[in-house]
């Protein structure tokens, strides 16, 4: 019953209206949870997502592997890295599961581990750590353009693109003129504007 009171009440509630305590309730659901939960099956796993997440202060990492069909976590692991995966690999290559890609940031760690245990499997990388790296570039190549500028309208127009070079296109904000400002410092510098 404060199962099912749980899912159309708050905790509180739920509590209320058995005469109990909510730590009662809390514990109520976190052993259901544990019950539901202890061994996910992992033999129709198809596609992963890979990655670590910071946890409370300090250094400490968790990995966790998602079913991206889904949206479940199907693992975590303590620590990040290739070691955080040893109990993953086991319980997947027991499963019998056919991944067919998996997402990942670009750790070494992660891509190694990857293609150690799914060597079939699609990599891909994914689009935040693709666009970071792309970002990165095109501001330390635009760094490098500035000081090689000749003249001082160049550096102006160089200078103020940075952010414009960072944004998509399809939020620069005309009423600031930014498409226009941004289309100036390309054609000021063919290499910046094919990096772009």
């Amino acid at each position: 019953m404060a199962l099912e009171l749980s899912q159309m009440s708050t905790i509180e509630d739920a509590a209320g209206f058995l005469g109990v305590s909510w730590d009662t309730v809390k514990d109520i659901q976190k052993a259901d949870l544990k019950k539901r939960y202890k061994r996910i099956k992992l033999g129709k796993l198809k596609w992963i997502g890979i990655d670590e997440i910071s946890i409370g202060h300090g250094h400490r990492y968790l990995t966790v592997v998602l079913d991206l069909k889904s949206g479940a976590v199907v693992y975590v692991g303590n620590g990040k890295g290739r070691e955080a995966l040893d109990a993953f690999w086991r319980r997947l290559s027991r499963s019998g599961a056919k991944v067919q890609a998996v997402a990942i940031d670009m750790s070494k760690a992660y891509y190694g581990a990857v293609t150690d245990h799914l060597s079939n499997a699609k990599i891909v990388f994914d689009h935040f750590h693709i666009i970071k790296l792309m970002n990165d570039k095109l501001s330390q190549l635009r760094r490098e353009m500035f000081h090689e500028a000749s003249g001082l309208r160049q550096q102006k127009v160089l200078k103020g693109s940075r952010w414009l070079l960072l944004k998509d296109p399809e939020n620069l904000d005309e009423d600031r003129d930014e498409r226009r400002r941004l289309e100036r410092a390309l054609q000021l510098n063919a290499p910046l504007a094919t990096a772009y």
